[in-house]
């Protein structure tokens, strides 16, 4: 786990001591082959082996659904998460691992998969075909930083679409009150806290959010804390994070779930 922050403090960052029964919480607010002749196969013997080839194929294909997630782009080129492997760079025409990319825009990609056409959004839901169905199974996320080194990307809270930006200095998942409004989290009934911001000390609520999920990643009674100030992003805190092993290697940053 990093000890420091993905990239500069946001503006909006906020400091909360929580004294609770004697604990303290702070949150702030990343070769060819030879030819050969073909054998003397008796036909009966062919057809039951071009049979059993036929079903072993249709067999690998229901087995490998695939997934497909955009978390950045380069260009003309988008980087998707393919069944959960590291990022590539793909461009329209390119295919890798059946998927083929359609066209590419800067901020969501067409790709074909088995045929069929779908629209996959920078930072959205991975798209899915076959044994799926959209269902939160994927144990990774890989997100692509933007200006300024930090890591955004879009998400969802108890199934409502919000726009996260990892703060690996936030103890907890942190959003302002307007957003918990939005997404309709009552958080006035949560435990209530002081928060000492840059406007000075304010009341803020600890709330638990029953479902947050990136990409294909889902995880589950999440601590979050909700303040009155007006933030661009739901701070994605450690609340989260600790859920996960973090790498980052250069502008790319994979998130691992442990459990």
């Amino acid at each position: 786990m990093m000890g420091a922050p993905i990239g500069d403090p946001p503006a909006t960052a906020a400091t909360l001591h929580h004294q609770h029964q004697g604990t303290s919480m702070t949150i702030s607010t990343t070769t060819g082959m030879r030819q050969r002749r073909p054998s003397a196969i008796a036909p009966w013997r062919g057809a039951c082996l071009a049979l059993a080839l036929s079903v072993m194929g249709a067999g690998a294909a229901q087995a490998a659904p695939q997934s497909v997630a955009m978390t950045g782009g380069m260009g003309s080129r988008a980087l998707l998460v393919i069944n959960g492997a590291a990022p590539r760079a793909l461009a329209a025409g390119e295919v890798s691992q059946g998927v083929r990319v359609i066209s590419v825009g800067p901020e969501q990609a067409v790709v074909e998969i088995e045929g069929k056409r779908q629209t996959v959004r920078l930072g959205g839901a991975p798209v899915r075909v076959g044994g799926g169905g959209g269902s939160p199974s994927g144990s990774q996320i890989a997100l692509t930083a933007v200006s300024g080194g930090h890591f955004v990307t879009q998400g969802s809270i108890n199934g409502r679409m919000v726009d996260f930006m990892v703060d690996t200095g936030a103890t907890s998942i942190a959003m302002s009150a307007d957003e918990a409004k939005r997404i309709g989290i009552k958080y006035e009934s949560g435990q209530r806290v002081q928060a000492s911001t840059a406007n000075g000390v304010t009341t803020a609520y600890v709330v638990t959010l029953a479902k947050v999920r990136i990409q294909d990643v889902e995880v589950y009674n999440v601590g979050a804390v909700v303040i009155p100030s007006g933030m661009q992003h739901i701070l994605l805190g450690n609340t989260f994070l600790s859920r996960f092993q973090m790498r980052r290697d250069n502008d790319q940053l994979t998130l691992t779930k442990r459990f």
